[in-house]
């Protein structure tokens, strides 16, 4: 089973090859970048699928993060896995940025929670917690980083993602400390495809999970007249 993932949600466009009975990736590459996804992206997936050395309709599944990150980022991503679907005639599925930032530190020890925490601006945080066996604890949403904090400080937890410095320094006085606090802007695309590969098609939609409002407003109409 050949699974082609991508993640344009963060600082990173990334594409990688998952073949599922090898339980190994056969190639991908990751760039980092702010912006540029929608040029990095097409000539990224054509390089990892050569060297893969695999047509679309080898592919038996497309994963792609839908979020919480950038939305201008996720729509590069999903638009895209939703081509590649088309092309390939196989399904394509969603994974959350956070569920996949979480992924790697539940296989390595899952009776340890882990929240996942990405910088959102201005002081606040996109948080989702897991428990015992990738339960979740707290449900995606986005908080101020004293409120993640203090939504963390049950006990012994992990943090991970761009934000979990945010979230360790904002830390309940008096509260046990976070076991770990590891700084990391992007998921590792071979999580997505891994999560991708378990995920069930029918309500693993590939679409945005924002968690807030864009920033853009629409012009007030006293400004300029809409017809």
């Amino acid at each position: 089973m050949f699974i082609l993932a991508l993640d344009t949600a963060l600082t990173a466009c990334s594409a990688a090859v998952l073949d599922l009975d090898a339980d190994g990736v056969v190639a991908g590459d990751s760039i980092f970048m702010e912006r540029g996804h929608a040029e990095a992206l097409i000539p990224l997936v054509e390089q990892v699928m050569r060297d893969a050395r695999l047509e679309f309709t080898d592919l038996d599944r497309i994963a792609v993060t839908v979020g919480p990150g950038s939305f201008t980022g996720l729509r590069v991503g999903i638009s895209a896995a939703r081509g590649f679907a088309l092309v390939a005639g196989k399904p394509a599925v969603g994974v959350t940025t956070l569920a996949a930032l979480a992924a790697p530190f539940l296989d390595m020890d899952d009776t340890l929670p882990v929240m996942a925490a990405i910088d959102a601006r201005h002081g606040h945080v996109f948080l989702q917690m897991f428990g015992i066996g990738g339960r979740t604890l707290v449900a995606p949403r986005i908080a101020a980083a004293r409120d993640a904090a203090r939504s963390a400080a049950i006990g012994p937890v992990r943090l991970v993602g761009s934000g979990a410095a945010m979230v360790a320094e904002a830390w309940p006085p008096g509260e046990q400390t976070p076991v770990s606090v590891d700084v990391i802007p992007a998921p590792d695309v071979a999580w997505v495809a891994r999560l991708g590969a378990v995920a069930d098609p029918a309500s693993a939609e590939p679409k945005p999970l924002y968690l807030r409002a864009p920033d853009a407003k629409p012009q007030d109409a006293a400004r300029i007249a809409r017809r």
